[in-house]
């Protein structure tokens, strides 16, 4: 057939090379799923591989009933939830003015906030600022001081500056002030940039531990994954088989709180996507 381009070595290679890739990243998510899903004893004779045996959902109702992981859970929620907020408003207030080719000293702005891509003042200073702002064992200090991340600041100040400045003429000659402009007319046309760095900000906080391990003192506000880590390290230097009351494997609890914990992150990126790989191009194109 005409314009029908042939299934080359390259295309083959390439189409070997990604199923690996896609191989070495689902099996490891079923094997985790299988454990938790599968029964004490098949699960600690070493039977369990790709496929539950024994299937039941002990494992699942026991993590729900410690108080520690719902509670752990909802903070991540709230904590992702209000960290995206901040993030996507803040870097949205930063990335327009410095995509204005008419604001003054824009080049010398944008240097020093790039330059923080490469030179790290370390965690002590960190610590002590937020410490001396009075944010120690607050959800503010895992917000505030991370409210921009440079990479993110430079994609959506791309597509920006990739935006035509023709609609922000006509709006600045009806009048409309820059914040008019920004939140009614380069937000709107924006979705594709603004839900690529989203996705980047939720995955970010969702996955966080350091920094709550760090700031944060009181066991309450313990996110997710401070508490599943607390878990695994637990586990790991006990040596013991015992979970509580219940005879249940000490790997199906733990697989089963990193199922739940996976579980936000699954459901936001396939409506994400599309939009994620669209807005990450759009935004390298002027970069």
């Amino acid at each position: 057939m005409v314009g029908q381009r042939k299934f080359g070595l390259f295309d083959l290679l390439n189409t070997i090379a990604m199923a690996l890739v896609a191989c070495a990243t689902i099996i490891p998510l079923v094997y985790i799923a299988a454990i938790s899903l599968s029964d004490t004893a098949s699960v600690t004779q070493g039977k369990v591989w790709l496929w539950p045996q024994g299937l039941n959902f002990k494992a699942y109702a026991q993590v729900l009933n410690d108080i520690k992981i719902p509670r752990a859970y909802l903070n991540t929620i709230m904590y992702t939830a209000l960290g995206t907020f901040i993030n996507v408003l803040m870097t949205c207030l930063a990335a327009y003015p410095l995509s204005q080719h008419e604001f003054v000293g824009r080049k010398y702005w944008m240097f020093l906030i790039v330059i923080t891509m490469f030179l790290n003042p370390g965690i002590i200073p960190n610590y002590l600022i937020v410490k001396e702002l009075g944010m120690i064992d607050t959800v503010w200090a895992l917000v505030i001081p991370n409210a921009i991340w440079t990479f993110q600041l430079i994609i959506l100040k791309s597509f920006f500056e990739g935006s035509s400045s023709s609609i922000r003429e006509a709006a600045k000659v009806d009048g409309a002030s820059d914040y008019r402009i920004l939140f009614s007319i380069m937000l709107p046309l924006s979705k594709p940039a603004l839900a690529s760095i989203a996705l980047f900000y939720f995955i970010g906080h969702w996955n966080s531990y350091f920094l709550p391990m760090i700031y944060l003192n009181t066991d309450t506000l313990y996110p997710l994954q401070v508490v599943l880590r607390s878990m695994l390290v637990f586990n790991e230097g006990s040596g013991s088989a015992l979970v509580e009351a219940a005879a249940l494997a000490p790997q199906a609890k733990k697989n089963a709180t990193i199922v739940l914990a996976m579980i936000p992150v699954l459901m936001v990126y396939p409506f994400a996507q599309k939009y994620f790989a669209k807005g990450v191009m759009l935004g390298s194109e002027k970069g």
